[in-house]
């Protein structure tokens, strides 16, 4: 009798073991499939978040595109060779004259604007306004003006543009102020050696030939003695070679102080 109520004993152990286990099981079941509706959308509404960012990717790149080879053909009207008469069997667009040149590349370029934005939008009225110089000067100067006041390198390059500007209009002192500035920002896409070998040439224009002459003297004796992280002397730049032409020009014995060219290395292809 003891031991049938032991075993007893177990079995209802055991029972209630697998009935706990079963109603854990069916609650488990029934919050599944009471969710299974909530799963089902919350699934269809990843599906539908991932197409919209694939979709949004693609249209963008397609945009890009786009806009990528519309600035090439506006670049290429931009750079198109000026002739009396077309070349006879060439593709390439020709001109008869600069301004006819450059009223077609700033409508090509409009259309940029008006059609996608950054950096496209910035880098076509640059052109604009650079043919703006040609079609009409003084809008193109105010364009140039307005580019040139914020940062990065199409301000850089819109200020370089407007040096040039004034510097041809005979407006040298603002032409000075803006290479000097130029100058002083370290870019990139116009550097130092470039904005003040055309200060000094603004110099000499005024008659201050020994500030021009000090100037393209620092841009050569620089460029001569430096060096790259391994020691060895860096290549020229054109700017200094172009410096050094000037110097020679404006102070034959000032140029004749410059530290001499590193000597050639390797050999001659």
């Amino acid at each position: 009798m003891a031991k049938y109520k032991k075993k007893r004993a177990r079995e209802l152990k055991h029972d209630r073991f697998r009935d706990t286990t079963m109603l854990l099981a069916d609650k488990l079941a029934d919050r599944i499939a009471g969710r299974g509706r909530q799963i089902l959308y919350g699934l269809l509404a990843l599906v539908v978040i991932a197409a919209a960012v694939y979709g949004v990717i693609r249209w963008r790149q397609k945009h890009s595109d786009e806009a990528q080879a519309a600035m090439g053909r506006a670049i290429t009207i931009n750079g198109a060779e000026i002739s009396p008469a077309p070349v006879p069997g060439s593709k390439d667009p020709s001109f008869t004259s600069q301004q006819e040149r450059s009223q077609r590349a700033i409508e090509e370029f409009e259309k940029i604007v008006a059609k996608y934005g950054e950096p496209y939008r910035s880098e076509a009225r640059y052109f604009i306004a650079t043919n703006l110089l040609v079609t009409d000067r003084a809008k193109g100067e105010t364009e140039l003006q307005a580019l040139s006041s914020g940062n990065g390198e199409i301000a850089t390059l819109s200020k370089f543009a407007l040096a040039q500007a004034k510097e041809a209009d005979g407006n040298l002192d603002e032409a000075a102020r803006l290479y000097g500035e130029i100058a002083k920002q370290g870019s990139a896409i116009v550097t130092a050696e470039t904005a003040n070998v055309r200060l000094a040439s603004v110099y000499d224009k005024q008659g201050k030939q020994k500030e021009a002459a000090d100037l393209l003297f620092n841009i050569v004796d620089t460029a001569r003695k430096a060096k790259d992280k391994d020691g060895k002397p860096v290549t020229e730049s054109s700017a200094s070679r172009e410096a050094t032409q000037k110097l020679l020009k404006i102070d034959p014995a000032r140029h004749a102080q410059l530290t001499p060219p590193p000597a050639a290395t390797g050999l001659p292809f």
